[in-house]
């Protein structure tokens, strides 16, 4: 009888009968079990003879934790090696087996009771299951993200001597990141724009957004195409048909503006330096430990796409060396360019920038600062050398959190185009006269961060024209990502 009680509470398990039956030599002369009955445990550690080295230690384990079905002898031993018989194991399994019905028994109950929500969730699954198998179906690609920016911008400015209306434009950008390898970049670039004719699409109150194809008002480009991969560890290649020259350098030497006005200001001080001239081009960065080294070429896009001018012309070669910590950075750079084809004299330029940001926001702004030199190349006297500066403050998270407040001031010259490429034109980030440093610019604007994918910005610039009325504007501009 007493035999017959230890199967019932003896361990088993499918691949796991561990035989506990009594052998002749643990009977006493009554033939009666010496060890008396089996105990339940809770832990296999409760088992002197089984270590986690043991091929069936987990599932003993499994046993013990899950359905409390295994008992081990008074002496806290568990003969895993002992034989058994079939009988026994008939015995074994059926203890294990009463356990599991139970705990179905109240899985039952818990699904009776809780049948209505499971029924709705059930629902739900089955609706997001065919959601996704829509998607997977109709997916635009597996490796390819896209983004947009949306910009309106209504304003206008008067004394400018390009007219003083108020007037509304807009600049939409589509960007197609692909990736193959999870470490290169295919970049597509759509963009659309009307403002050639406004105000704020040229001179020195052009803004940064400012955007027009040459084929004309709400006509959609490509306004970039190129590759970018790496080269062994630290090494970083691009080649494009239509690429621009910051998508080629390792780091951009300024922190101003955390929310772009006018495109005088964008340009980290030194506008000839960093043209940000588009078309053809290649270029071979180096970065590690912060410290990087640029080098590249780009053919404007009106010369490289012609063959009657070719990428071998028109075209700015540039040079950057940089370090950019936690908080700040800086950059020297050099750039040659020889536009001649196409009227513009070629001209030596250099730059020397850097910014500073706390670590913590509060009213300590970020400072951006820069300095730009051009020697220009052609034989006019007095028209070798001029100059550019900028300097810039921000403010994040001023008022409120999200919201940011800037300002900044720098040289405006004279600039006698629209950025190189953009509105259709072939430029080097603009020509200054040789006393640049007394015509400036301000600006002043602040940004409100309605949702993490809307912003609007009010701003208001000025600038002090060397021998003709000065000019002011203000503007509204809101911005959508997605």
């Amino acid at each position: 009888m007493k035999l017959f009680q230890q199967l019932l509470v003896a361990p088993a398990a499918l691949g796991l009968l561990a035989p506990v039956a009594a052998t002749a030599s643990e009977l006493n002369m009554d033939g009666v079990n010496q060890y008396a009955s089996q105990e339940q445990v809770t832990s296999i550690s409760q088992f002197s003879d089984v270590q986690p080295t043991d091929w069936a230690y987990q599932a003993l384990s499994n046993l013990i934790e899950r359905y409390g079905c295994v008992a081990g002898y008074p002496d806290g031993t568990y003969r895993g090696q002992k034989a058994m018989t079939r009988f026994e194991a008939a015995a074994l399994l059926n203890a294990c087996l009463d356990r599991v019905t139970e705990v179905t028994d109240e899985l039952k109950r818990l699904m009776a009771e809780f049948e209505k929500e499971l029924a709705i969730l059930k629902g739900r699954v089955d609706g997001l299951e065919a959601k996704v198998g829509e998607l997977e179906a109709n997916q635009f690609s597996t490796t390819t993200k896209l983004k947009g920016i949306a910009t309106m911008v209504f304003g206008g400015a008067g004394d400018t001597g390009f007219g003083d209306e108020f007037t509304g434009n807009y600049d939409v950008r589509l960007m197609f990141d692909t990736s193959f390898t999870g470490k290169d970049l295919l970049r597509t670039t759509l963009r659309a724009g009307n403002f050639a004719n406004s105000v704020f699409g040229n001179g020195n109150t052009a803004l940064e957004v400012a955007f027009q194809e040459r084929s004309g008002a709400d006509s959609v480009g490509i306004n970039r195409l190129f590759y970018q991969f790496p080269v062994g560890e630290n090494f970083t290649a691009t080649v494009g048909a239509k690429v621009r020259q910051d998508d080629m350098l390792a780091m951009w030497p300024s922190a101003y503006p955390a929310d772009t006005i006018l495109d005088l200001f964008t340009y980290a001080g030194a506008r000839a330096t960093y043209s940000l001239n588009n078309g053809a081009g290649v270029g071979l960065w180096y970065q590690k430990d912060g410290f990087s080294v640029s080098v590249n070429y780009v053919s404007n896009e009106i010369a490289a796409e012609n063959s009657n001018i070719g990428m071998g012309e028109d075209y700015t070669i540039t040079g950057q060396i940089g370090y950019a910590a936690q908080n700040w950075g800086a950059a020297f750079a050099y750039t040659y360019a020889d536009f001649t084809n196409i009227g513009f004299n070629s001209s030596n330029n250099i730059g020397l920038s850097a910014y500073w940001q706390p670590s913590d926001a509060g009213w300590v702004p970020g400072i951006s600062a820069g300095f730009g030199y051009t020697d220009d190349l052609s034989t006019t006297p007095g028209d070798d050398e001029a100059w550019s500066w900028m300097v810039g403050l921000q403010w994040a998270d001023m008022f409120v959190k999200g919201n940011a407040l800037g300002m900044a001031i720098g040289s405006a010259g004279a600039d006698n185009s629209g950025k190189c490429g953009d509105l259709g034109t072939i430029c080097t980030g603009g020509i200054w006269t040789n006393n640049g440093d007394e015509t400036l610019a301000y600006e002043l604007w602040y940004k409100f961060q309605v949702t993490d994918n809307i912003s609007v910005t009010p701003a208001f610039f000025w600038i002090e024209n060397d021998g003709a009325d000065d000019t002011y504007g203000g503007l509204v501009k809101t911005t959508f990502k997605f």
